[in-house]
């Protein structure tokens, strides 16, 4: 077991007041009065890498500045663990299955390794995600109250998959969900919560044009010129050979630059095969830039996505896709593919615009290109819209909701 560590940037809850409202700070205040000194724990499989770590870098420094005692621990594995897990979180997105039997017992064998390291005494303790969700074996006698929360999208889960995770999630006292569509058919309560950016991390808070300009000229960009954008990891699901068909359409009719930045996070076994894939399929075009950054290049994101013409998210499944919040919130023109929770934050031709296909997202990437008025238009309602739903606080409210509820019921 390894024990992850916040982000030493301090931020206190008070500088969220110019963006959200004194009175909006007051009742996130009220609200956590009613759980101070209670313990809570945080359970992941990675402190580094994707947006959950990111989610609670920032999650745990705001519970406790609200005066809870939070805990956050990251589970170990081997290679065959994440292996079989990346299996399963493509599976639980729809894909097919085909690992062998004995997956399932290397699944919770690792599970029971973590268990057996680890101390479970907090009152609210919150599992993220598939990877560690056999944890729920270490609970006895129902003491403290467990949330299965889940970051993907469950709508179409594979059968085998789900039939053997299921009764690991039955066994919770609920389960949090990032959308409706993602509910199953469970014997618990079942919550919707929505991820969140911290609009003043290095990622998203306001950086002078300099600075912009110095970042993009860093990687050999252009800042004269279209640019076009995605910010993931490179995974096959976000489809970043798909980003790259659509820009060379694209550049038939516009003079442009691509730039697919990302990493890899530690229990995503597969970044590297696809950053082959994607090498190839970009060939020697010195108008894409591949960009396979460390976990901790986020100011340098943050940059890259202000610094861009156009920002898409060509995702083929997604449970929420935090990038797409965060091209919102700095204002910018959104393509993105209607999956998972994406058009909650894409509301078509009001926050941005929806595609289906490569050629749909070319499309649209012109369209936003020949009409520039609509294209501002749609970056500065899609800032009010993450700042209204998807902002941190946000999330600590539903978070400290879901305690609330849990604790009232005994």
């Amino acid at each position: 077991m390894s024990t992850a560590s916040p982000s030493t940037h301090v931020i206190r809850l008070d500088d969220y007041a110019p963006l959200l409202g004194a009175p909006e700070i007051s009742q996130l205040r009220a609200l956590a009065s009613r759980l101070q000194g209670r313990t809570m724990q945080m359970v992941n499989s990675t402190a580094m890498g994707g947006g959950v770590a990111e989610i609670l870098n920032r999650v745990v420094p705001i519970l406790e500045e609200l005066g809870l005692s939070v805990k956050w621990d990251v589970i170990t594995g081997g290679n065959d663990f994440w292996e079989i897990t990346k299996a399963f979180h493509n599976a639980l997105h729809g894909g097919p299955y085909d690992m062998p039997p004995e997956s399932f017992e290397i699944f919770l064998a690792y599970n029971e390794q973590n268990r057996a390291r680890m101390q479970f005494e907090a009152e609210f303790i919150l599992v993220h995600d598939p990877q560690p969700v056999a944890l729920i074996k270490a609970r006895h006698d129902h003491s403290g109250h467990w949330l299965w929360r889940c970051h993907i999208d469950l709508s179409q889960p594979n059968p085998e998959v789900w039939k053997f995770l299921e009764p690991y999630v039955s066994r919770y006292d609920g389960a949090v969900f990032s959308s409706p569509a993602f509910a199953r058919q469970l014997p618990i309560p079942q919550y919707l919560s929505y991820p969140s950016i911290d609009p003043l991390s290095e990622k998203n808070r306001d950086l002078e044009p300099e600075f912009v300009r110095g970042v993009l000229e860093r990687f050999n960009i252009d800042p004269q010129r279209t640019i076009l954008t995605q910010i993931s990891r490179f995974d096959r699901l976000k489809d970043p050979v798909g980003v790259v068909r659509a820009y060379q359409i694209v550049k038939r009719y516009f003079d442009c630059q691509l730039v697919l930045a990302g990493g890899g996070a530690t229990d995503d076994p597969e970044g590297e095969a696809v950053l082959q894939e994607v090498h190839q399929v970009a060939g020697n075009d010195q108008d894409i830039h591949l960009l396979n950054l460390p976990p901790w290049s986020a100011i340098e994101i943050n940059a890259l996505q202000r610094g861009s013409t156009i920002i898409i998210q060509k995702s083929l499944r997604e449970g929420f896709g935090l990038t797409v919040s965060e091209g919102l919130w700095k204002k910018k023109p959104m393509v993105a593919s209607a999956v998972g929770g994406i058009p909650t934050q894409v509301i078509h031709r009001h926050t941005g615009l929806l595609a289906h296909s490569v050629e749909g997202t070319a499309y649209q990437v012109r369209f936003l290109l020949s009409n520039p008025a609509l294209a501002q238009r749609l970056g500065e309602q899609g800032h009010e819209h993450v700042r209204e739903h998807f902002l941190i606080t946000s999330q600590v409210r539903r978070h400290l909701t879901a305690c609330l509820h849990l604790k009232n019921k005994g």
